[in-house]
């Protein structure tokens, strides 16, 4: 006899209640705030102003259909700086980034000693547990002409000056790019590793055995194997190509660096915070939001026809 939806709610009840309290958290804090959405497209949004009062609610729409600010922002001069400096430390983040997490996972595993192999996952964790105020001050220190990096560079050689790193905008991707990889990668090579660990031992045994060795081991075995959670992932990162990591540019962000710097998230942060404009900070928010998610959208459907696995 078929048991009723009751019934198995009734059996589950544990399991269900431990979902429901994750739905109402979800509903709570990442559903119920979107009302904030309609901020975007009112004419001049007061911070003292209650977005359920009547006055917010009679608070007259944006020109063009309420659309006016998302309009001003592409027209905007700093648009296009904005956005080229969003795209190209997100996507070489993306280029450089994210394969080395997956290398540095097989490398781990590979270790035959597990003292040796726990001695630097622990190194290499380590930086993730640092805020970006505690590592920003940290680079400061190491980047500026009389720091760390400047001295190994004279000792090597490679200049006769110090230069400060953080005053050149031309070294500000590099920077943020290696200072992402240094603070990220062992984490993320977490889940890889545990996808790893899942592989049947026994493929392993049947490579040894026909004369594969242990690189041709890693191509034949362990990257087929967790192509999956690659993939998934590299969705992920491909929808998050337009967040930049806020903490960490606001810490590395200063004027001389500015025209590198200045990404979507600073940009909204400098617009709302400064020039009280948070009806329009709020448009650009939006904007990036939507682009996300077609950035998301068509990565899943790419994935999906390239090797059949997707989110959705």
């Amino acid at each position: 006899m078929r048991k009723s939806l009751w019934q198995t709610f009734k059996e589950q009840r544990h399991l269900q209640i431990m979902a429901l309290l994750g739905v109402l958290w979800m509903l709570v804090f990442n559903y119920a705030p979107m009302y904030g959405i309609i901020v975007a497209f009112k004419k001049n949004y007061r911070i003292t102003e209650s977005l359920f009062s009547l006055s917010f609610l009679k608070t007259s729409w944006a020109d063009s259909a309420g659309f006016q600010h998302f309009i001003n922002f592409v027209k905007d001069p700093e648009f296009g700086n904005v956005l080229a400096n969003t795209l190209g430390m997100s996507i070489l983040k993306l280029l450089i980034g994210f394969p080395l997490p997956i290398a540095f996972a097989i490398m781990l595993n590979e270790l035959r000693s597990p003292r040796f192999r726990r001695w630097v996952q622990t190194i290499s964790y380590l930086p993730h547990f640092l805020s970006w105020v505690v590592l920003g001050g940290i680079l400061t220190t190491w980047l500026s002409n009389t720091g760390l990096v400047n001295q190994l560079l004279m000792l090597a050689g490679f200049t006769k000056e110090g230069v400060t790193f953080l005053a050149e905008p031309n070294y500000f991707w590099g920077i943020v790019v290696i200072s992402d990889i240094w603070k990220e990668l062992g984490w993320s090579a977490i889940i890889y590793l545990a996808a790893i660990v899942g592989i049947d031992p026994e493929l392993y045994e049947a490579a040894t055995v026909d004369g594969a060795g242990r690189f041709r081991q890693i191509f034949a075995i362990t990257l087929p194997s967790i192509k999956g959670t690659i993939t998934i992932l590299f969705i992920l990162a491909v929808g998050n190509l337009l967040n930049s990591n806020f903490d960490q540019i606001l810490v590395l962000w200063n004027p001389l660096n500015a025209s590198r710097a200045n990404v979507i998230d600073i940009y909204v942060y400098h617009v709302a915070m400064r020039s009280m404009r948070y009806s329009y900070a709020s448009a650009i928010g939006l904007f990036k939001s939507i682009v996300a998610f077609v950035l998301l959208f068509m990565a899943d459907r790419v994935t999906k026809k390239l090797n059949d696995v997707s989110l959705f």
